[in-house]
Order: C-alpha cells, then structure tokens, then sequence
C-alpha cells in the first residue's frame, strides 16, 4: 500500500508517518498543498490521509483533483472538528473518511487499512512462482519452504516481481512501487537490492535481467522463455 501524508505540522506528519511505516506501508510526506498536487501528478497512491485546516491550496481543491482525475485514490481526512461538521459535510467532493484530532495512532491505521483494502481485495494475499511464496498479509516469504529473511524493500521488489507473473518489470518501475519518494538512494539501489535479493533466494537463479528493460520472475531453469532475437540474457 502506498500514502501519501498531507500535514503542515511536521511533527504530526513524522509521526503519523512513522506508524504508518511500521505496518510496512511506503509513505510520503507533503506539508502543503502545492507539493501534495505534485505527488498526486506523479505518484499513484491507495490513500490520501488529509489535513482538513491545510494553507492554500487547500485540501478542497486536493479532494476535487482526486475526483476529477478519477483517481482511484481513497481520502482520509483529519479534522479538528466532529465528523458531522457542517464543513464535512458541505458541497465540496466528500472524504472517503474523517478522523478528528486528536486521534490514536492505533485509529488510523486502522482507517488507512480499511480504506486501503478495496483496491487490494481481488490480488492474492500468497503469491507463489519457481517455489518463491510471498504472503503479503503475514509479511512472509519462503523459496522452497526455506523462510527467507528479507529487508522491506527485498520483501517490495520480491512481491512486485511475483505479482507481474513473469512479465518485464523495469528498474523505474520498481523504485515507484517499492522506495518511497523522499528516500535516498544510490542510482544503483534496484541492483544491490536485487542482488542481495538473489543471494538470500539461492540457487538456481529465478530472476532474470533482461538488458535494457528490466527484471523478471522466471519459472524455473530452462523454462523462462527464449530471448528476443538479439537480445542477450543475463541471470540476476
């Protein structure tokens, strides 16, 4: 899952951030409205969790870009007011859901889950291909029954890689999916991550480089598919 958090309290951000973090979920941060339209031009996110009181632009005009993008982006929103508020409750594009300040860590992340959870419902909780499982809902991956031992981000690139079901997954690709957009990171981040990735699943190699255009889950040895003529093979 992936959130975009919009607080001009840096503190309430960090901290709203940092919980969220816990439960694996890739986080980003804006402080105010401008950076939050940018995010939401270039990121994808699952849910929006919103400050209500948010300086120019306001979090209005946030709420009315979701809608009028048809994002599938869901809105949490966070109000210093009762959730009944005339406010809320007005003519502009409603919240998915409203939580007032102050409010219990424990909460929302409750109501992100909640809100998360319909645009994930219809993907497998256990994916398995080649003998790697990954049981997102438990945080658990295995190759061969062997448990695996993995990073966030090994665990991230593992999932998108098994979720693709041996389609080409590019490097770009995978920094959106699993890195969160203010992390630093090497430009060769995806490699090390991959191979440090490969050396935990062992061998046979099931990741595959495809030269110029990026990674994927191969079925096994021998079965992953001839190469486009010209193209050279490489395995990661």
């Amino acid at each position: 899952m992936r959130v975009l958090v919009v607080e001009d309290e840096e503190c309430l951000a960090d901290m709203i951030a940092a919980e969220l973090r816990r439960a694996a979920i890739v986080v980003d941060i804006a402080h105010d409205g401008r950076a939050a339209l940018a995010g939401l031009r270039l990121g994808a996110y699952d849910v929006l969790v919103l400050d209500g009181e948010l300086p120019a632009p306001h979090g209005d005009a946030l709420r009315r870009y979701v809608v009028e993008h048809g994002l599938p982006t869901r809105v949490l929103l966070l109000t210093a007011s009762a959730p009944d508020d005339d406010r809320v409750a007005g003519p502009e594009p409603a919240a998915d859901d409203c939580l007032a300040k102050p409010f219990a860590h424990e909460e929302l992340l409750a109501r992100v889950l909640t809100l998360g959870r319909p645009a994930r419902r219809v993907e497998p909780q256990v994916i398995e291909r080649a003998g790697v499982t990954v049981d997102t809902a438990h945080r658990l991956a295995a190759r061969d029954g062997r448990p695996l031992a993995l990073s966030r981000t090994e665990f991230g690139v593992l999932e998108v890689l098994l979720r693709a079901q041996g389609a080409v997954v590019s490097g770009d690709e995978l920094i959106e999916e699993v890195w969160e957009e203010h992390t630093s990171y090497g430009g060769n981040a995806v490699r090390v991550t991959l191979g440090a990735l490969r050396a935990k699943l062992g061998d046979p190699p099931v990741i595959e480089a495809v030269p110029g255009a990026g990674y994927r889950m191969t079925d096994g040895p021998g079965t992953g598919g001839e190469p486009e003529p010209g193209a050279r093979r490489e395995a990661v």
